[in-house]
């Protein structure tokens, strides 16, 4: 239980960190009294006290408007972010521990503790379902200070895209630098279509600052929460903005937009252009092609009795020369070979990556599972200590291989450095299993049909 020391610290944090007004003081000293008495125990009761030493959702969301008028986008998000990391939603000191390295082939690859590992798309959506309050879905806007979610720290704002009311928040599992959720409020499924391309531009345009992108609305390809329409953006240039158009295209249409295929291991094209409209025109046009393509002999077959199976995930970010949109193309088709997805992660990398490649993970930052910390480090051991793979291990036996042979070829300094280059060398991989198209040819015969002189 606090005592009374401890209360005036929180106290006096509140008023010079979370513009806690003096005012206010001992009202919620008494407050924090009543929390401590309340039984909650760890992370519930630091949620509950930096709950209650928070703004007002109205009032947060006057400041950050008043900050955003008066010093713009940037400082308006770099306050909003600051806020959420000081009163606790965004846990950066625990985020900063994670595992993290830009491997040599482009990717960048985390080890997140925080993020629970969801292996089924069913149970990720069962994990992100909310049973009972008002609150349909762990997004919605209702869980703002929901304590039954551990909530009661959470802030968002109001924003406009596509003259709709959406809201941003930022992510307490933190995938990259300020990763942020713009969500709808209307709890609407996920979608993309032509529609979504205008919020996205939308949202750069209010936040030339950040990228933002969505994730593709289907199982196994897409986000968790497929229930409830939002798109995840942030501030870090991603491996795929840095990757290079390795073959320019021509559209019939707008001739002076730049597209290209790019130079990327899943099948992307890029549109860079000033006009939005003729940039969203063009990835539409992309999209309608993409969501009705059947070639069986390539294993893309866009729908049969299971539903649906092609979406694109589009991502933007706004340059001095304007509008830069990638475009990814993506198939949940399964097969009895690949029953957990023929263009997903196959089945010699699961040890590493089962999951759901969305949004991220297509742009070159793989998020992979807490418990690898541990698993991996027992096998560097295993192999300096020139020992055979255990059988409670076999699975990682590509790995254990692959590493080993890195290691022993004198390459590289240390084995740290060695499993970190196996496993952006896997990633790279799982990406290649991604793309829709194998072999250029093939792409370019689509990109035809769609109106391009390639």
């Amino acid at each position: 239980m606090l005592d009374l020391q401890e209360i005036n610290s929180l106290i006096d944090y509140a008023v010079c960190e979370l513009a806690l007004e003096e005012r206010d003081r001992e009202y919620k000293a008494n407050r924090l009294l009543e929390i401590a008495a309340s039984g909650l125990e760890g992370a519930e009761l630091e949620d509950a006290i930096y709950g209650e030493l928070s703004l007002l959702p109205s009032e947060l969301n006057k400041k950050f408007s008043g900050v955003y008028k008066k010093q713009g986008a940037k400082a308006a998000t770099d306050w909003l972010y600051n806020y959420c990391v000081k009163n606790m939603y965004v846990k950066k000191s625990v985020l900063d521990k994670n595992l993290r390295y830009d491997t040599s082939n482009g990717l960048t690859i985390t080890i997140n503790k925080a993020k629970p590992e969801f292996k089924d798309p069913k149970k990720a959506v069962q994990g992100n379902s909310v049973d009972g309050g008002f609150a349909k879905c762990v997004i919605c806007r209702e869980n703002e200070g929901y304590g039954a979610r551990n909530k009661r720290n959470l802030r968002t704002v109001d924003i406009t895209l596509g003259g709709e009311q959406w809201f941003w928040q930022y992510s307490p599992y933190g995938y990259f630098n300020e990763h942020g959720i713009a969500v709808n409020r209307k709890h609407i499924p996920m979608h993309a279509d032509k529609q979504t391309l205008k919020n996205i531009i939308d949202f750069v345009d209010k936040f030339p600052h950040y990228f933002i992108g969505c994730n593709a609305s289907l199982p196994r390809i897409g986000g968790s929460v497929l229930a409830h329409d939002h798109y995840q953006g942030g501030g870090e240039v991603l491996p795929l903005h840095r990757a290079k158009i390795k073959r320019l295209i021509k559209d019939k249409k707008h001739k002076e937009v730049t597209v290209g295929i790019l130079d990327w291991p899943g099948t992307v094209i890029r549109i860079k252009g000033d006009e939005r409209n003729k940039v969203i025109d063009i990835a539409d046009r992309i999209r309608e092609a993409w969501v009705k393509y059947d070639n069986r002999a390539l294993g893309i077959v866009a729908e049969d009795e299971s539903g649906v199976h092609n979406a694109i995930s589009p991502t933007v970010i706004k340059t001095v020369n304007g509008y830069e949109m990638n475009v990814i193309l993506r198939s949940n088709i399964t097969s009895e070979l690949y029953p957990d997805g023929v263009f997903h992660a196959h089945p010699e990398y699961h040890a590493i990556k089962k999951e759901s490649i969305g949004l991220i993970e297509a742009q070159g930052l793989f998020i992979l599972p807490g418990r690898l910390d541990e698993e991996l480090n027992e096998i560097k051991k295993i192999i300096v200590d020139k020992q055979a793979l255990p059988e409670n291990y076999k699975q990682f036996a590509l790995v254990y291989e692959e590493t080993k042979a890195l290691y022993e070829s004198g390459k590289y300094k240390d084995i740290d450095t060695a499993m970190w280059e196996e496993l952006g060398s896997i990633c790279y991989r799982i990406l290649e299993n991604t793309a829709v198209f194998k072999q250029e040819n093939d792409f370019i015969e689509f990109l035809k049909s769609v109106g391009f002189v390639v």
